[in-house]
């Protein structure tokens, strides 16, 4: 009898195997009359010793059947590959927990959803999926239903429908939930919904789970709550955790914590190629020639794809230029509603764009298999990230073009969205001690008045706080727990370290004369790394760096344009009294400052470029330079056009501004002193002076802190001197406002306050720099 005689095992001929239907033995020895071959087959197998296997393959073909429903192939040739089954086996047939490190479009997706399937037949309850990913949780609920998968998500983007969710999940009508790791630190569902889900849950799905570890490059501490969860878990419970870019130290770590209350996890870790990419690097001179070479290349690249930018400015300049040039392009990023993002995705999805120029807000979790190009205006500052965001391309198509247009503001940008570092023990002592002092629970505006930290940044800390144990997140805010608490001084100084390598190795990534996939590869241990034979490198450029001047003129004009929003502060921030400054609610329509203009964004590649030398803070404190002072202008004029109101021939020529007023400026005085009164000499404005510190020296450097300490600072600042005052008097109308740079707002919500209360009309804010 010839091997393909007995049971079609799919690693002996390759083979599909052929459905099947579990055979019993009637007692021990059992006569069977005029057996089928298919009992046959399975008595033969059963006599070599490999019925275990048989079961295997039982599962294995059921496997399929589901993998085929899934793809939209029902009865069709789809089959898990060999890793992918190893990894369902381990989950439906072990129960064991497993960590997979896969490269992007290997099919982890497939993985869970084909356990769960099958676990949910064998009387499992539903799969639980953490992921941050809001694009994928879209995806994965529609390929979930093609499998006869219910699928249900719980996410900030939804929560008119979370009732009705926890409901369903509850009669057990929903096979799978998708949960974003925010949810886990929600109080409500920390102490209601999450315990029930532990007790119940079939199988725990922990998606893009490098950010679990504080060692890889998307750390996130709602993800730390999971260890709770895993400890919770039913005994037997399998749970899978699933990346494509961890490297050795960061699988270690996630591992570890994956085995927490239920043994050694199981890693299987696979090569980490994509042969259907071609990675390349173009380096330009600036950020227009770079904007003019998307221009002129982008209908060269294959398909659709995705431009990425590094902040929401460049992203927005690079769709706004595009779209002058006739392309199909849309934004993707922070500042898109999600009502937006909903239709830029399915535009790319059906090929109605050309592009989405996005953040990295697009992220992980866009899935297009035959997405054609990736393109960066600008260098992430990890490669283990961009590794991550070129792997959305060439999914399911052989070939797709990946390249990195490096620009020289990249590290300025990188320096500027750093300040993500854990604070200094003294800071977290403080806030510690602030939760042990208040004896009830404290909100983050509260905890801002007794410690300096940006909210964002504060809430992260406490986030950590709350996953070491040392606070608690309750009803109202946080509470301390009295635990004893350690500051890890050496941890936290390793992961600044290998942050600044991750810059390096950029850097290195962008320079090298080397493969370089095999670059991204190595930074992400894969032991498997070799020569890839496509990118630029190993098979020479295939990017043609050149643009047409017609084109570049049309880029730096676009670049070069100057204005942009300023948006007033309307409300002061909670918790003033309390710091003793006695403001509070909404200010005061008479005292409020009215909107204003900008030269630009500090994270913009147009001026955000002229401008980030200019502010740096080593930079020489010197005359407003004369272009600048003309873009200034500029921006005034084009803003008296917009309001109609400012041209002295205008419909309201009472709303023209009737003087000029400085911010005083401990660290460039020059800079803001020139632009005030060259913007007053140019528009024939009369200048009327400047207010005057009466404050704390260090007042005007507090730009960083957050925003109830920034006012402290602020309030007791500034004075309006007798003979400004009697300007303002005089004058009788709106007045300039100019400054160097906002970022909070503060400073001139501050100003325009004593402005207006010293008798000053409208307060307009003309400044060069916004950050953001």
């Amino acid at each position: 009898m010839a091997a393909s005689d007995l049971y079609p095992y799919p690693w002996i001929h390759g083979r599909t195997p052929e459905p099947t239907v579990p055979v019993r033995l009637a007692g021990p020895v059992g006569p069977i009359a005029r057996p089928s071959s298919r009992c046959v087959k399975w008595l033969i197998v059963s006599a070599i010793g490999l019925h275990g296997d048989m079961d295997d393959l039982e599962l294995r073909t059921e496997a399929d059947a589901i993998l085929a429903e899934l793809v939209g192939a029902p009865g069709g040739a789809a089959r898990l590959r060999e890793d992918q089954w190893q990894a369902v086996a381990a989950l439906v047939r072990e129960r064991r927990r497993a960590l997979v490190v896969q490269r992007t479009g290997w099919g982890k997706s497939a993985v869970y959803f084909v356990a769960t399937a099958l676990l949910r037949r064998r009387g499992s309850g539903p799969t639980v999926i953490v992921s941050p990913l809001l694009a994928l949780m879209r995806n994965q609920v529609e390929a979930a239903a093609r499998a006869g998968i219910r699928a249900r998500t719980i996410n900030s983007a939804n929560p008119e429908e979370w009732d009705t969710v926890y409901d369903e999940v509850e009669r057990g009508e929903t096979d799978v939930l998708l949960v974003s790791p925010e949810r886990l630190n929600s109080v409500d569902f920390r102490d209601q919904v999450l315990p029930k889900l532990a007790s119940t849950t079939g199988l725990l799905v922990v998606d893009e789970a490098h950010c679990i570890s504080d060692w890889g490059h998307d750390f996130r501490p709602d993800y730390r709550r999971l260890r709770a969860m895993l400890a919770e878990l039913a005994p037997g419970v399998p749970v899978l955790a699933t990346t494509a870019t961890a490297n050795a130290r960061v699988t270690a770590d996630v591992a570890e914590q994956l085995g927490t209350g239920g043994g050694e996890a199981l890693v299987l870790r696979g090569p980490l190629d994509r042969e259907s990419l071609r990675l390349g690097v173009v380096r330009l001179p600036d950020a227009a020639h770079r904007l003019a070479w998307l221009a002129e290349h982008l209908d060269e690249l294959p398909g659709s794809g995705i431009v990425y930018a590094l902040t929401v400015a460049a992203a927005e300049e690079a769709t706004a230029f595009l779209r002058q040039r006739g392309f199909e392009v849309a934004s993707y990023t922070g500042r898109t509603e999600n009502a937006d993002r909903l239709q830029a995705e399915a535009d790319l999805q059906e090929n109605r764009v050309k592009a989405l120029v996005a953040t990295s807000a697009l992220g992980m979790g866009f899935d297009k298999p035959d997405l054609g190009f990736v393109i960066h205006l600008g260098s992430p500052s990890s490669p283990i990230a961009y590794y991550q965001q070129v792997g959305r391309a060439g999914r399911g198509v052989a070939h797709a073009d990946v390249l990195l247009l490096p620009g020289k503001e990249d590290e300025a940008i990188w320096r500027y969205f750093a300040d993500t570092a854990f604070p200094p023990e003294p800071q977290v002592r403080q806030t510690l001690a602030a939760l042990a002092e208040a004896g009830r629970p404290l909100s983050v505006p509260a905890l801002e008045t007794a410690v300096d930290l940006r909210r964002s940044r504060l809430e992260t800390m406490l986030k950590v706080l709350d996953v070491d144990g040392a606070v608690k997140r309750v009803k109202g805010g946080w509470t301390s727990t009295g635990a004893a608490w350690v500051y890890d001084a050496e941890r936290y100084a390793w992961v600044a370290r290998q942050r600044a390598a991750e810059q390096q190795a950029m850097r290195d990534y962008v320079s090298t004369s080397g493969c370089r996939m095999e670059f991204l590869r190595r930074q992400l241990d894969d032991e498997g790394a070799k020569p890839c034979g496509r990118c630029d490198n190993c098979a020479g450029p295939w990017a043609d760096p050149t643009v047409s001047p017609e084109t570049l003129t049309g880029a730096t004009r676009e670049l070069d344009r100057p204005g942009v929003e300023v948006e007033p502060r309307r409300m002061w921030p909670t918790g003033l009294p309390a710091l003793g400054v006695e403001l509070k609610g909404r200010i005061p329509a008479k005292e409020q400052c009215g909107a204003g203009r900008a030269l630009g964004r500090l994270s913009d590649i147009g001026w955000g470029n002229r401008l980030r030398p200019l502010l740096a803070e080593n930079a020489p404190d010197q005359p407003v330079p004369d272009d600048v002072l003309k873009a200034a202008v500029a921006v005034l004029a084009d803003w008296a056009r917009s309001a109609e109101g400012w041209a002295t021939n205008g419909p309201d020529a009472s709303a023209r501004p009737v003087g000029v007023v400085a911010v005083p400026s401990l660290s460039r005085p020059r800079l803001v002193g020139s632009l005030a009164e060259g913007i007053a000499t140019v528009g024939r404005l009369p200048f009327l002076g400047a207010l005057t510190y009466t404050g704390p020296g260090g007042a005007h450097a507090a730009r960083r802190s957050n925003s109830a300490q920034r006012v402290r600072a602020l309030a007791g600042a500034f004075a309006v001197s007798e003979e400004l005052s009697e300007a303002l008097a005089a004058s009788a109308g709106p007045v300039l406002l100019v400054d160097d740079f906002t970022d909070s707002g503060w400073t001139l919500a501050v100003a325009a306050r004593l402005l207006r209360r010293a008798g000053g009309g409208e307060v307009l804010p003309l400044v060069l720099a916004t950050a953001g």
